[in-house]
């Protein structure tokens, strides 16, 4: 009697903490006791929280009369809007697959209340049904993205299969070192194992279609750990290149746009409608492209390779047009 006892408040109880809400009437069908032994369950479970406050995140069982059913409420279940800004993100990512993407909305919505998920459903509803990903040539992101994780953490060489820009297919000997996340991709940046004089290379994880990780363990150098932090502030579109300060006059419409776009970016001086910036960058067909992007609003002041980087680019597109 106890054992059954015990198994139907730990299946109340695990239910609250799923997120769901818990009728007293359904609980006393389902084990043919009275509403009455169920309320005892669940004030046995509120007493519980209530002596382990610290341990539970300050979480309560309470009566909710819009569903007519036990809920439970807490600090660490997210709120609407936490929980709409994560979707948002993964949403706008368009990095996983749509079965991915949906597990994972499924798996968010548990953790916020019972009054909140309806509303969140319908928030997104129309936004998951246009979802369209971005093509990928391997099964799984986040498969690759977790099996990856792991080689780092072994510090194991691996071995790749990877399909190219030009969707030829090449097997690549790497030592991973770093992931990120960069416009709708995640990328592995890691270590040619062929060549003495180590030069960090970047791959997009989707288009890694097998991993095959190696009994060899590679120990590099710290000189070569990577930081992924100053990548990022220095890095655009995962383009690879050396450091370079840069100079620019910008005349558009939002110099806070160009700010938050290169972190590293400061106007060193306005007048008017006109601001000269200054940015630490990561130099190659990377920062082109976004300068370029920006049309006739940025003018490039230096160093002499970029603004002859540009011209020769500008020509080029011109003669696209003759």
């Amino acid at each position: 009697m106890e054992n059954e006892i015990s198994d139907r408040t730990l299946e109340i109880f695990y239910r609250l903490l799923r997120g769901e809400a818990v009728s007293n009437k359904a609980i006393a069908e389902k084990y043919g006791i009275s509403s009455r032994t169920v309320s005892r369950d669940i004030g046995k479970i509120q007493d519980f929280l209530a002596e382990n406050r610290e341990l539970m995140q300050n979480s309560e069982v309470i009566y909710s009369h819009k569903e007519k059913a036990y809920i439970l409420k807490s600090d660490e279940f997210l709120k609407n809007q936490e929980l709409f800004a994560l979707a948002k993100i993964v949403l706008g990512s368009r990095s996983l697959n749509k079965e991915e993407l949906l597990t994972i909305l499924s798996k968010l919505k548990k953790f916020t209340t019972t009054e909140d998920r309806q509303s969140f459903e319908s928030i997104i509803r129309k936004e998951v049904y246009h979802y369209h990903p971005v093509r990928s040539d391997c099964e799984s992101v986040i498969s690759n993205l977790w099996r990856l994780i792991q080689c780092i953490e072994n510090k194991s060489c691996i071995s790749v299969s990877y399909i190219k820009m030009d969707r030829s297919e090449v097997v690549r000997r790497l030592i991973p070192s770093a992931i990120m996340f960069s416009e709708y991709y995640f990328y592995l940046l890691a270590y040619d194992v062929e060549t003495e004089n180590h030069i960090a290379k970047h791959f997009r994880i989707d288009r890694i279609k097998s991993i095959t990780e190696h009994r060899e363990k590679i120990q590099l150098d710290k000189k070569y750990y990577f930081d992924e932090g100053e990548l990022r502030e220095k890095n655009q579109f995962m383009f690879p290149g050396n450091m370079m300060k840069i100079t620019f006059e910008f005349t558009g419409l939002s110099v806070q746009a160009i700010l938050d776009r290169l972190p590293t970016a400061k106007v060193i001086e306005k007048d008017g409608g006109k601001s000269i910036i200054t940015a630490e960058v990561n130099y190659g067909r990377g920062i082109i492209m976004y300068l370029l992007s920006q049309g006739s609003w940025v003018r490039v002041l230096s160093p002499q390779v970029l603004i002859d980087d540009i011209k020769k680019e500008a020509d080029n597109i011109t003669k696209n047009y003759q």
